[in-house]
């Protein structure tokens, strides 16, 4: 078996076969890199500008790991599903429902709770899973909110400055009533990653949301995509993600 050389001119670099893995993004691969957790051909690797040749073995944590072809997977997630590739309590995944869109490993970026319906996106590009959950990149997120009672202008007007919750300041993009619907239905965009946080938005204000469904993710939208369903991103759609700074 080949022994890994200090340096080479070709072949791709290590954190990016990592991310291509699908295992994280590339500056994550950096840090595991350097804590001694990659091997390439049995002997571990901590350069950072090392380069995987074509017929090298790469063990990342004791386990073999190929470069899979990038996928992009968009499912309209529907309720009594969480967002998880397993549960030890045997409770239903979410990988359940693109079962048979491919053999790779997919993962879902981001997270809805067991509750919220609509869009959640599939891939195993790590760069683009980060840059999608990262909150600097402010990527954009529109929910259908359903509540128990109509909600008061001057709420809706609280919200739209901003409020504190017990884990700091939130600040939404966006928010107002649903056209031609009851004032209980509200729209709104927010970029915030903090677990809950929609529906602790309205709670902090003594509503309980009765339905929450995401309708928009980065651009990418529900239409022609039935509850329950996948579909593979477009090209364009593609582009436009990987578009976003």
């Amino acid at each position: 078996m080949p022994t890994p050389k200090k340096s080479r001119q070709d072949g791709i670099r290590l954190n990016r076969y990592i991310a291509h893995a699908g295992i994280c993004s590339r500056r994550e691969a950096d840090t595991f890199i350097a804590a001694g957790s990659v091997k390439v051909n049995g002997k571990t690797i901590t350069e950072m500008g090392f380069k995987v040749q074509s017929k090298d073995r790469v063990e990342f944590d004791g386990r073999l790991i190929t470069p899979e072809k990038k996928e992009y997977i968009l499912l309209n997630k529907p309720k009594n599903f969480i967002t998880t590739t397993s549960d030890d309590r045997g409770r239903r995944t979410v990988m359940e429902l693109i079962s048979s869109a491919t053999k790779n490993r997919l993962v879902p970026v981001g997270r809805l709770d067991r509750n919220t319906t609509g869009l959640l996106l599939f891939t195993n590009d790590g760069d683009i899973a980060a840059k999608l959950t990262h909150p600097k990149h402010g990527v954009r997120k529109i929910y259908h909110v359903q509540l128990n009672t109509s909600l008061k202008v001057n709420h809706l007007q609280q919200i739209e400055a901003g409020l504190t919750l017990s884990d700091g300041p939130v600040q939404v993009d966006a928010i107002s009533f649903i056209a031609n619907a009851p004032k209980s239905e509200v729209g709104i965009e927010i970029h915030s990653g903090k677990n809950r946080i929609v529906r602790r938005i309205f709670e902090h204000l003594g509503y309980e949301v009765q339905k929450l469904d995401r309708v928009v993710f980065a651009g990418l939208t529900k239409k022609d995509l039935p509850r329950g369903h996948w579909r593979r991103l477009t090209p364009q759609e593609l582009s436009t993600l990987k578009m976003i700074r």
